[in-house]
């Protein structure tokens, strides 16, 4: 497997064989007595305790490989280099019945906690540019396995999407010497037009130009640019994981499968990250997580954080394309 850019658009698409698709299973590898329980563990509540509450694992069938350096290499005017990266699994809770969206409050404050735990270890590593946490829930949204799980990657690459984001919000700084999305926050509570829930420490509400049918936002009302360090603390993971909780069981009413990702900082530290390019993201930039509800009838499926992930070399889709008879 490999990653491969397109000069085009800057977006890096996950490159492999058809043949790497994993092969099904019948039993869940995630409960207990799965085949996860013979995999290392990076994370773990409580500690080394074998009823633990959530673990963190390295993904069954990883996109990304944690050894070596990208090795990015040219190829004409197109550029390449390996899958490197790390891809892990957040097993939410060991009742394989029990969503996210059903667990205590704590218990989710807890999960909040491994997401946290994770990034920071992951931005320790100056060979990832983004680290990031996606959730899939639901056949709808890709999800192959029905055990309650999040997933995480670092990357050496940050998303196109999120490039953009930081852009806008570096311009917007520049501009207005404030941060775009707190602005966007003031303008949704006064207008209360677009909120779903808002109390004293966070927002949600459906964009103004939503992507899909009840697309929403949960931001934090208080600026910060980095997930970790804006939910720092016991007392703010809790009360996260309240609205969180909250938001999701109302989508629940309307879609049962959706793609819930985080929009993050940066690793700054990053060896390839250029020095001073994200001067003042402490200032212009807004952590927030984004719920896209897979609604079949009404919408097209919102692709994995706008990292697309191909099966099908181009090479191969070419040749099989040339031996297509075309007829009058």
């Amino acid at each position: 497997m490999q990653l491969r850019k397109d000069p085009i658009t800057n977006t890096w698409v996950l490159q492999a064989s058809s043949d790497m698709e994993p092969a099904g299973a019948t039993a869940c590898p995630l409960c207990h007595g799965g085949r996860a329980d013979g995999l290392a563990t990076t994370y773990e509540h409580p500690y080394g305790d074998p009823n633990w509450q959530v673990r963190v694992i390295p993904h069954l069938h990883p996109l990304y490989r944690i050894e070596g350096d990208p090795e990015r290499q040219a190829e004409g005017i197109y550029d390449r280099m390996r899958n490197l990266g790390a891809h892990e699994m957040v097993i939410e809770t060991p009742d394989h019945g029990l969503q996210l969206s059903h667990q205590s409050d704590e218990h989710v404050a807890q999960v909040l906690r491994a997401y946290i735990a994770r990034l920071l270890d992951l931005k320790k590593d100056q060979r990832f540019r983004y680290v990031t946490v996606f959730r899939n829930q639901g056949a709808g949204a890709g999800d192959d396995m029905e055990h309650p799980h999040s997933e995480i990657t670092a990357t050496p690459f940050i998303p196109r999407r999120v490039t953009y984001e930081l852009r806008a919000s570096q311009l917007y700084f520049q501009l207005k010497e404030r941060c775009l999305i707190c602005d966007v926050i003031k303008q949704e509570i006064s207008e209360q037009i677009r909120t779903v829930e808002w109390d004293e420490k966070f927002v949600a509400f459906c964009p103004y130009a939503s992507r899909v049918p009840y697309e929403t936002w949960l931001l934090p009302r208080d600026h910060n640019c980095a997930f970790e360090e804006g939910l720092g603390d016991w007392d703010s993971q809790l009360h996260f994981a309240r609205i969180l909780k909250s938001v999701l069981r109302r989508l629940d009413a309307v879609s049962s499968a959706y793609h819930l990702v985080l929009h993050t900082s940066p690793n700054t530290n990053a060896r390839f990250e250029r020095k001073g390019h994200w001067q003042t993201l402490t200032e212009d930039y807004h952590w927030h997580i984004e719920v896209l509800p897979v609604i079949p009838s009404k919408a097209k499926s919102y692709s994995l954080k706008e990292v697309y992930y191909n099966t099908l070399e181009p090479e191969t889709a070419a040749r099989e394309l040339r031996k297509i008879a075309i007829t009058e």
